[in-house]
């Protein structure tokens, strides 16, 4: 049901299915098992800042299994969120310096200088998320290999509540304006919600475009790993078509489903043109994925570049020159206004009930968040020196290991997708 162009782009969802299913997702799939990538840090433990809320979901698959420090690799243990091992020594170096209280005279004037620019940077406003601070210590690491996304049985009232605060307050959607599909209210068809969407900028469109195309892709992952099967001997999880359709069938959704799956290959698209534009930050020679295997290391650049080259040969790109491009005065605005919501979004994911949902949750909207700051650097992206430190421009290691794992949902739900279509196929 889903087939032809997309909505502001010039791409074609086959376009979309072919690259990603044959070209993309077997590679990136086998860099997200490497350890950079395995291992993110996170604290579950943060209060929901927007009410009180001390529900937390019991069942035994809403657990995370935090990782014993001493299993996480030297590299990524040590300041992980550096870049390399001279800039691991370099920030220990400026560490104890600042403890001694005096000027380390062994730090060249550059050195002091690239160090002062990381704590700027780090404290910088240009982030669209609210990033966890990972030396609180409710922080810990989390192998998300061995904790997947999948169904936990977290649903009803309290998941509920998370997207329609979403929705009706994060995505510049008067209240009046009723979404298609609303529980307890009196539906139109979605009528004067798509009248009012069709209405809007670009910018506020494609916002609530990337939101529908989130929670699409995270439905898709609970469909395609449910728990099929729970006895004390073993527990089975798989495909549960019935639950698939319910959330994405035409008929069944009225029309609704369709369109949440094109938002899905809106968001895959938006996430894919992040890629290929960050390509000069990880080119540089002094970029490593340090984990402190020095071979594997080197390898896992070598297939990083390897992605991202093909993330750049991809045929029909999303133009993201129509963003932010009218009056000057009222185009910063509208982008602040955009970064704030998009922060408050990545905020309420500390009211999530659910821990395993809350992890990934944080991790895609963080890497979502990392992809469109991309998007809007691409000035400062330019200007990186091939070697020496990138001041401008600058990730974290959570952000490098958000972003990529968030692509490698997306796309896994277009992979899903397929998978779909066929037993589909098969039972007719």
């Amino acid at each position: 049901q889903v087939t032809g162009y997309l909505d502001d782009c010039t791409c074609d969802v086959e376009t979309i299915d072919a690259f990603n299913n044959y070209k993309l997702f077997p590679r990136l799939n086998e860099l997200l098992e490497s350890d950079y990538f395995r291992y993110y840090k996170v604290n579950l433990q943060k209060p929901c800042p927007f009410w009180d809320d001390s529900s937390h979901c019991g069942m035994r698959d809403c657990a995370v299994q935090p990782c014993p420090s001493e299993e996480v690799p030297d590299g990524i243990r040590s300041g992980s969120y550096k870049y390399s091992e001279e800039a691991n020594n370099l920030a220990e170096e400026c560490e104890e310096a600042k403890r001694l209280g005096a000027v380390d005279d062994s730090l060249s004037t550059e050195t002091r200088q690239a160090v002062l620019q990381w704590a700027e940077h780090d404290d910088s406003s240009d982030s669209f998320c609210e990033a966890d601070d990972i030396h609180s210590p409710d922080a810990e690491y989390v192998d998300l290999l061995l904790n997947p996304e999948r169904y936990t049985g977290y649903k009803g009232p309290d998941a509920w509540k998370i997207w329609n605060s979403i929705y009706e307050e994060n995505c510049f959607k008067p209240q009046n304006v009723k979404r298609p599909l609303a529980s307890g209210r009196g539906d139109d068809g979605g009528q004067m919600f798509y009248k009012w969407l069709k209405g809007v900028c670009v910018e506020k469109r494609a916002f609530y475009r990337l939101i529908s195309g989130l929670h699409a892709s995270i439905n898709i992952h609970l469909s395609a790993r449910y728990l099929l099967q729970d006895t004390w001997s073993e527990k089975k999880w798989g495909p549960n078509v019935t639950e698939f359709q319910q959330r994405f069938d035409e008929v069944l959704t009225r029309g609704e489903g369709p369109r949440r799956l094109k938002n899905l290959y809106f968001l895959y698209l938006i996430e894919l043109r992040a890629l290929s534009k960050v390509l000069p930050f990880f080119e540089r020679p002094g970029f490593q994925l340090y984990t402190g295997n020095k071979s594997q290391d080197a390898e896992m650049k070598h297939l990083l570049l390897e992605i991202l080259h093909l993330a750049k040969s991809f045929p029909l790109h999303f133009d993201e020159n129509s963003f932010f491009a009218g009056n000057k005065k009222e185009a910063a605005k509208l982008k602040e206004e955009f970064r704030l919501h998009f922060k408050n979004i990545s905020k309420i994911m500390d009211c999530v009930g659910c821990f395993k949902c809350r992890l990934w949750g944080k991790l895609q909207t963080q890497g979502l968040g990392t992809a469109l700051k991309i998007l809007f650097s691409e000035n400062l992206i330019e200007k990186i020196p091939e070697s020496g430190p990138s001041y401008g421009f600058q990730l974290t290691r959570q952000e490098i290991v958000a972003l990529f794992n968030a692509f490698g949902r997306v796309s896994t739900s277009v992979k899903e997708l397929e998978n779909f279509r066929n037993i589909l196929q098969n039972m007719r």
